[in-house]
């Protein structure tokens, strides 16, 4: 019994310790962008891109590729420091890689670094950056932890500002319960090319692990006009399906962590402690009792005679 006494002790003790940390430290650690990311994210679609030779506008499938990394050694305990590498180009059936400026299948390359707030995902400044950066604002590549049902500023890098992301709905996705935001551009005046003007159209869903803030899967139904009302660029793109169950499958493993570090184990250690500890000394307290009155029974004198 004083054995089992001081176990319940040592594990309500314990559970008392991980409750706290849980509570105090983990939430600071936990949700927080980690300084290892290095990820490629894998889209598909169909394009059709005026031929300004010919006058054609096809539409053709393509794929894009975004290749998104943190530069550990610039970013701090506070500041990301990310940089994005990305590129759309006409599927013909060869490997699913970025191709040189002068293919005839690249429709857009871009590279692009920004930095975020570890916490809140969004934009920062920072002395980091190289000097020809462009500014960012709002949120960029994910959203923030425990994203809430509402709107939240989001970059838009064909604009260079930040638009509106609305919530418009929950969604089960590959499994994982998703808040669906809404950005809606419309006429958005932008260079087309070089020198030449037009307007901008677009219509994203991005599908968001609220615990996480991790992007999911991602919509993209965008055209282009020149000024004279000639359409130049007619784009639909979503994350390919396995991007998506392997987006899922993260989300859901990290938010699983989170959930048992920041709500589990602190209910579980600030309940099952102290009842532990109770548990424990009544334990001890009773092996006590029955030692004692062992210890008076062994000693009680026998009458002669008997």
């Amino acid at each position: 019994m004083r054995i089992l006494g001081r176990v319940l002790l040592g594990l309500g003790t314990f559970l008392l310790i991980a409750a706290v940390l849980c509570t105090v430290w983990v939430p600071d650690e936990v949700k927080k962008t980690p300084l290892d990311v290095n990820q490629r994210t894998d889209l598909e679609g169909e394009a059709a891109k005026v031929d300004l030779a010919t006058g054609a506008f096809d539409k053709r499938p393509i794929f894009a590729i975004s290749e998104t990394k943190i530069d550990s050694d610039a970013s701090d305990d506070d500041t990301a420091i990310w940089v994005n590498t990305s590129c759309a180009v006409f599927d013909v059936g060869q490997p699913r890689e970025c191709v040189p400026g002068t293919d005839e299948n690249l429709i857009s390359a871009e590279i692009d670094t920004f930095a975020t707030d570890r916490v809140t995902a969004l934009a920062v400044e920072s002395d980091e950056l190289p000097e020809d950066s462009v500014p960012h604002e709002g949120l960029v590549n994910k959203f923030p932890f425990d994203s809430a049902k509402t709107t939240y500023p989001y970059f838009d890098g064909t604009v260079g500002a930040a638009v509106d992301a609305v919530y418009d709905r929950s969604e089960t996705l590959k499994g994982v319960d998703t808040y669906v935001y809404v950005v809606t551009i419309e006429d958005a005046p932008i260079e087309i090319a070089e020198g030449v003007e037009g307007t901008y159209d677009d219509v994203k869903e991005i599908f968001v692990e609220p615990v996480t803030g991790a992007i999911v899967n991602q919509t993209d139904d965008q055209q282009r006009y020149l000024a004279d009302g000639t359409q130049v660029l007619d784009l639909q793109l979503a994350f390919t399906d396995a991007e998506q169950e392997e987006g899922a499958d993260t989300a859901k493993s990290k938010s699983l962590l989170i959930v048992l570090g920041t709500t589990v184990v602190p209910i579980v250690g600030f309940i099952g402690g102290p009842l532990c500890i109770l548990a424990g000394i009544l334990l001890l307290m009773r092996g006590r009792t029955d030692d004692t009155q062992n210890g008076a029974r062994r000693r009680e004198p026998v009458g002669a005679g008997v």
